[in-house]
């Protein structure tokens, strides 16, 4: 049974098992979380961009959902595929939260690009690896569309899709390399391709979270875990032509990314790697200010990478 969560507990330290980076754990097993549940919006079409959302179901056993973004010039030729992965340590955050609603839908606008943003499974009611199982088997839903007979007429109608992009923000941005590698290992079925991926501020291990992410992944293989710590072999035959990689001068997670670009560049992989620097600013800053001019200037960056 998953550990219960809960919020806002006096607690004294000697209530306390483990204390993580989102949350901590009392020795009866309950977890409190630092911050409350973020609140979902509902799909909507953007009256200033033009930008429709719907949301599908993926799977109901277990439940996996997404929302999916089709901007308006989505007439004539069909449009590359950008498959979202939100962040949130693998136990907050949502593909319906209003930050990453609002930047899945301005990418869509700027990229135009048909956006399918995932809504996987969190910690700790499905514990790691629900969210690199579920992103996978949505990415493989997606893939049933190529034939233009899969379940969704957005996608049957509007995406191309021997041009998916993956990416992701933080912990997306490592669920992104995960699925990239997967492609890598055994392909998607039908005449689908993945084109690029672009990972966003993101995790992996060798920092002082390592252990939250063993915790919340009780069938860990250790520090060397290949979902949390990218492999040679991974990233040697990463299943993608082109990747971006951002990361930002004041994130904790800045010198795991830059690890992660300079060990893709000599790994062998015969694709091409490009890394952004956001200087002076913090983890996702993008999704908390998203108006200021590093914000628009990552925003261009990932939208233009879509466009080629």
């Amino acid at each position: 049974m998953a550990p219960q969560s809960t919020a806002n507990l006096l607690l004294s330290d000697d209530e306390v098992a483990h204390e993580f980076r989102f949350f901590r754990v009392l020795k009866d097993g309950r977890i409190h979380f630092f911050k409350p549940p973020v609140a979902k919006i509902p799909p909507s079409a953007d009256p200033v961009t033009g930008v429709q959302s719907k949301d599908v179901v993926i799977s109901s056993d277990p439940h996996v959902s997404a929302r999916i973004f089709l901007p308006p010039n989505s007439t004539g030729n069909k449009l590359p595929l950008l498959f979202y992965i939100h962040g949130g340590g693998f136990c907050m955050q949502s593909a319906f939260s209003h930050a990453h609603h609002s930047f899945a839908s301005a990418v869509a606008a700027e990229s135009n690009s048909l956006v399918v943003s995932i809504e996987y499974g969190l910690f700790p009611d499905r514990p790691i690896p629900a969210c690199y199982d579920d992103c996978w088997a949505a990415l493989l839903w997606v893939a049933l569309h190529s034939s233009g007979n899969g379940p969704d007429p957005w996608i049957n109608n509007h995406a191309d899709l021997t041009r998916i992009f993956i990416a992701g923000n933080s912990a997306g941005g490592n669920i992104t390399h995960y699925l990239a590698a997967q492609v890598g290992a055994v392909g998607l079925p039908g005449q689908t391709r993945v084109e690029g991926a672009i990972l966003v501020h993101p995790f992996f291990g060798g920092t002082e979270d390592d252990a939250m992410w063993m915790y919340m992944c009780p069938m860990n293989k250790g520090l060397n875990d290949p979902r949390m710590k990218e492999r040679k072999e991974d990233l040697e035959r990463l299943g993608c032509e082109r990747v971006l990689v951002f990361v930002a001068e004041k994130d904790h997670l800045m010198a795991v990314g830059v690890r992660y670009y300079e060990a893709l560049r000599t790994s062998g992989w015969q694709g091409t790697a490009e890394l952004m620097v956001n200087n002076g600013e913090a983890h996702c800053f993008y999704l908390s200010d998203s108006e200021c001019r590093n914000a628009v200037e990552l925003k261009e960056k990932f939208a233009g990478f879509i466009k080629g």
